[in-house]
């Protein structure tokens, strides 16, 4: 069985944007006996947004205990490579080839799932590049495997164990009263019908009609209390589930769709569904199936016999169609999650649609994941019709050899019509219980495809030293860059290189340099949002991860390239939907972003709405609101990354003025000339290092630079 199970090549879907070779290492390092997830191996060999080249692969490969052998090769020779391997696909992309026929391939795509398709479809994606796996002489089974646990998963939840206790009570006192209804028929066929008195038959008739009018309180009690356990789970497990969410990384978001993370949060609502339905009903019915089987046997040991015989055929059809039920699941979670992505960047991108006329190819985007969906969803519903199907058979043909047995044991007197009767009528409950118990049995194994899901939140490691141990006073606004270096991936570029700097307290610095020469990734680096592969950044001359980030932050106000503006009024973005703010310390940050004359232009002045994002607002008024609001928060350090690149000359020589006089420290990035030249010094990024130069030496080297430009 082992042997069985570790040549079974699986599908390993991607959870990052570019993180397709590194699933399709875990694919094939699981073929041949390591038991890996991609969750640890994205913990060990991090990918960074521009995904993985193909040395990467080869590295990480060595690490595993494999040896790589690159290979080009045309779509003929791929029969004559060890197989599985890893196949270079649409130039962007990496697929594991499972197999190879004259006619058709089959390929493991880790966007995709398991795909099929013909050898001329297959050579249209291939880009002739192949990588072949081999378990080197000293390759020994890995076991990394990230452990998943109900209560990792939820959190810290209330009052549901209490709720689930009183569910059980409800439900084993409903079950009670099912199963004494069918004695009803029993007692009337012999016992009243024999003897012909009315008497017992009213009693019979008015006892059993008291079980009936119990057992719908009770139901209704039951349905009473799992509702509220369920509303109750949800709004818990969701606030616990997005609050870690907020405690991540920054590159955890930058590496994923928005309907990837949307979708996790799809599939915390299936499992709880899942749990405060199917799981209470499953115990239900377990419980059931216990009691009948033991009446059953009490009856006869020989038509039981029968009725586990069709319980075990059913559960061995349910058993052999296991995982072709979890890999439909897994393919349409997957197109789920793409296509809402692709409604979430449309809508996003709807006027850049517009103006390149491509609203029909976006439509054909949308539709074709629908459709991928669509397919997905139809499957898995052949699937269900199908075991309803073999449900009926098994269970049909069940029934009408026990009544044929039963009759024939009737006729022999080994069994009253009474009992006949009865015998059939558990042995159908039996039949729908048991049925009903493997369902939900299988729903709740599958319930793993949404564990995995939601364990890409609730299991990612929360942002480090957000908390530190600093308790002295505050420390001086002064930042110190000590030999900082830093770079995306292990194979990337450095981005920047020993790397030192020196900000006092109260000065205003320019950060400037050529386009992707690292000045965004040097303020995320100030901020602590990325974190240095080597050196320290301090504040005061402490370092800011003694310091903490929560409490380093606050020191900060700051305005991004890509900063947002969040539904509500314009006065609640400034204040940062702060429940104590006064509007006079609204006002004072708007004058000083030099937006508060065109809030009071506006219908509703500060009350007026920003729209989706800031839809409603200018880029200009929408830079000035994002500096309003990193101005209310009255900062000791200022950050600016191109936070006046929407306005004109003159509107920023007076922001540039207004702040000039505030008593904090200014940091700030930009390309405008005037920007630059109204700081007191100028650090400029050149080859990863930072070179710190005056005003007037700035000012003379662009002169120099403009005119060798316009000779």
């Amino acid at each position: 069985m082992r042997r069985a199970d570790r040549q079974r090549l699986p599908v390993v879907q991607q959870n990052e944007i570019a993180e397709c070779g590194l699933a399709c290492l875990v694919m094939v390092a699981r073929y041949h006996g390591h038991d890996i997830d991609l969750a640890s191996m994205r913990r060990r060999f991090p990918i960074s947004l521009k995904g993985a080249g193909l040395s990467r692969l080869i590295a990480i490969a060595g690490t595993l205990g494999f040896q790589a052998r690159p290979l080009r090769a045309e779509v003929a020779h791929l029969r004559e490579i060890a197989l599985p391997c890893i196949l270079h696909w649409d130039l962007n992309h990496f697929v594991v080839l499972k197999e190879i026929g004259r006619e058709r391939a089959t390929v493991h795509d880790p966007a995709r799932g398991e795909v099929t398709m013909s050898l001329a479809e297959f050579g249209r994606h291939f880009t002739g590049i192949a990588l072949e796996l081999a378990p080197a002489a000293d390759f020994e089974p890995l076991r990394e495997r990230q452990r998943i646990s109900l209560s990792s998963l939820i959190g810290r939840v209330t009052g549901v164990r209490r709720a689930l206790a009183q569910v059980l009570m409800l439900a084993v006192a409903l079950e009670v009263l099912t199963l004494a209804l069918p004695l009803s028929m029993q007692w009337v066929v012999d016992d009243v019908l024999v003897s012909a008195d009315l008497g017992l038959l009213s009693l019979i008739g008015i006892g059993f009609l008291a079980i009936v009018v119990l057992q719908s309180a009770i139901a209704a009690m039951r349905g009473w209390v799992v509702a509220g356990i369920g509303a109750s789970l949800n709004a818990q497990w969701l606030a616990n589930l997005f609050g870690h969410l907020l405690r991540l990384p920054l590159d955890y978001f930058e590496k994923r769709s928005v309907g990837g993370v949307l979708s996790r949060f799809l599939s915390l609502q299936t499992v709880q569904q899942t749990l405060t339905g199917s799981f209470v009903e499953a115990v239900l019915d377990g419980l059931t199936v216990s009691l009948v089987l033991i009446l059953l046997l009490l009856y006869s040991p020989l038509l039981t016999a029968l009725v586990l015989a069709a319980f075990a055929a059913y559960a061995l059809l349910r058993w052999l169609a296991y995982r072709k039920l979890w890999s439909l699941k897994e393919e349409q979670l997957t197109y789920v999650a793409r296509q809402q992505s692709q409604l979430i960047e449309s809508i996003h991108g709807v006027q850049t649609i517009k103006l390149a006329n491509q609203q029909a190819q976006r439509r054909a985007r949308v539709a074709n994941a629908t459709v991928e969906v669509a397919n997905r969803e139809a499957a898995i519903g052949r699937v269900a019709a199908l075991f309803g199907g073999l449900s009926r058979l098994v269970f049909g043909a069940q029934r009408v050899l026990l009544i044929w047995i039963a009759a024939w044991m009737t006729l022999r007197g080994q069994f009253s019509a009474g009992m006949l009767v009865v015998f059939v009528t558990y042995a159908d409950l039996f039949a729908t219980r048991t049925s009903s118990l493997i369902d939900k049995f299988v729903d709740l194994r599958l319930l793993g495809l949404h564990g995995m899901r939601i364990a890409d939140i609730a299991l990612e490691p929360p942002e480090p030293h957000v908390t530190g141990q600093y308790a002295g006073p505050a420390p001086a606004p002064t930042l110190q860059v000590d030999g900082v270096s830093f770079r995306y991936a292990e194979d990337e570029p450095w981005i920047l290189r020993d790397c030192s700097l020196r900000i006092e307290a109260g000065e205003s610095v320019a950060i400037v340099g050529p386009s992707g020469c690292g000045k965004t990734t040097l303020a995320k680096l100030l901020l602590g949002l990325l974190h240095p592969a080597h050196g320290r950044i301090g504040i005061g001359g402490v370092d800011i991860r003694h310091y903490g980030l929560g409490n380093y932050r606050a020191r900060f106000g700051t305005v991004m390239q890509d900063d947002a503006l969040f539904a509500g009024s314009i006065a609640e973005n400034i204040c940062g939907f702060d429940a104590d703010a006064t509007q006079e310390a609204i006002e004072t940050a708007a004058r000083a972003a030099q937006i508060h004359d065109d809030i009071l232009r506006m219908p509703m002045g500060y009350e007026s709405l920003v729209g989706d994002m800031g839809s409603t607002l200018s880029g200009g008024q929408k830079q000035r609101v994002l500096l309003a609001r990193a101005l209310y928060r009255q900062p000791a350090i200022l950050l600016l990354d191109e936070a006046t690149s929407h306005l004109d000359v003159a509107r920023e020589r007076a922001i540039n003025d207004c702040i000039a006089g505030l008593a904090m420290t200014r940091i700030v990035i930009a390309h405008r000339p005037e920007t630059i030249l109204n700081a007191d010094r100028i650090i400029e990024l050149r080859e990863g290092a930072a070179i710190a130069r005056s005003v007037d030496e700035y000012a003379r080297a662009s002169k120099t630079e403009r005119a060798g430009h316009h000779d």
